[in-house]
């Protein structure tokens, strides 16, 4: 299997290639490809060095699989040249989410919509991803009407700019080049990339959007609030869960405890529950603070926390890959 990552250089890809690692994901050939200027530069991948390529150079080697994570207007133009040499395409920017033809895959929610044809493959919003892996058994099994979701996502979803941003005012000073128009050190802010006409911002619109995709619902009510908060480990979200039937508090709490991917944390007679401290560099999601909404019948509120950088993104993209590979949808695919 030759595996391209696409974005190497970028925090998302560094996190990609260590999943690879870590997984032991069967690769006869690494191809690590940057920006203009990355190219030249060494990464190491399996204790090995390896030079960064230019996209033309890595288009011109036909890898069997590209993860890339390099943002949406370099997806929009590379990702399809890929796929004209024959490359299936995982893409963890949002360009090609909401196209119909293009699968938006969490493993452990909607794998079976992927099928053969499909050559680009949509990694979901970092903070869509969380969700949804908690919330399928329980529409599944209970029909969720509406979801008020507040989410409190870790800086390092904005990328190193953002840390950099963050380590200088930890310091006292001030960062050169901001990710922000106001200080992350100590602060909250209620605004995860651009507004739209709407007043929500495109991250809140991507919870909305994505969810009823993945779930394969349209008729969901979501409304979210996205806010940007100092933490390194992961993103923290609540949501408030309206159910068309009563539910059994107990029979949630099973349901989560028998999902995979998820870890149910929900003792809080010993403090127990989900913290991005906790979720840092793992790759399942948390859930925990189960409760009912006492202000309204057939609802249940919930907190789920999971790292950004690895389920909400290089994990997420490395499962979709080993899946295409237990397929065996490549002319010489190795036994995995």
């Amino acid at each position: 299997m030759k595996i391209a990552v696409v974005g190497v250089t970028g925090m998302v890809g560094q996190v990609m290639c260590r999943v690879l690692e870590e997984r032991k994901f069967p690769i006869s050939e690494f191809i690590p490809v940057a920006s203009e200027k990355s190219v030249g530069s060494t990464v190491v991948f399996n204790g090995k060095n390896y030079r960064v390529l230019a996209m033309e150079e890595a288009i011109s080697m036909a890898p069997d699989i590209a993860i890339f994570s390099a943002g949406g207007t370099t997806a929009k133009e590379f990702a399809p040249r890929f796929v004209a040499v024959g490359t299936t395409v995982v893409d963890n920017s949002s360009a090609f989410r909401m196209e119909a033809e293009v699968p938006l895959i969490v493993p452990e929610v909607n794998i079976e919509s992927l099928k053969p044809e499909h050559k680009i493959i949509a990694n979901p919003n970092c903070s869509t991803i969380q969700l949804v892996v908690a919330l399928k058994p329980l529409h599944d099994k209970y029909g969720i009407n509406r979801l008020v979701i507040s989410t409190y996502q870790s800086m390092t979803g904005t990328g190193v700019k953002a840390v950099k941003q963050y380590e200088a005012e930890l310091s006292g000073g001030k960062s050169d080049a901001p990710a922000y128009h106001y200080p992350i050190f100590q602060n909250c802010i209620p605004h995860c990339d651009i507004f739209n006409d709407n007043g929500y911002t495109k991250e809140e619109m991507k919870l909305v959007n994505e969810t009823k995709k993945i779930l394969g619902d349209n008729n969901l009510r979501i409304t979210a609030t996205a806010v940007r908060v100092p933490v390194l480990g992961g993103h923290s979200e609540n949501v408030n869960i309206e159910f068309k039937t009563e539910y059994d508090l107990q029979d949630v709490r099973n349901l989560l405890s028998n999902t995979e991917g998820l870890v149910l944390m929900d003792d809080i007679a010993n403090n127990v529950y989900p913290m991005p401290l906790l979720a840092k560099d793992k790759d399942e999601v948390f859930v925990g603070r189960l409760r009912r909404d006492e202000s309204q019948g057939n609802t249940l509120n919930m907190w789920i926390v999971a790292d950004n950088l690895r389920k909400g993104a290089a994990t997420n993209a490395v499962q979709i890959a080993e899946y295409l590979l237990k397929k065996a949808w490549f002319k010489n695919t190795l036994q995995y």
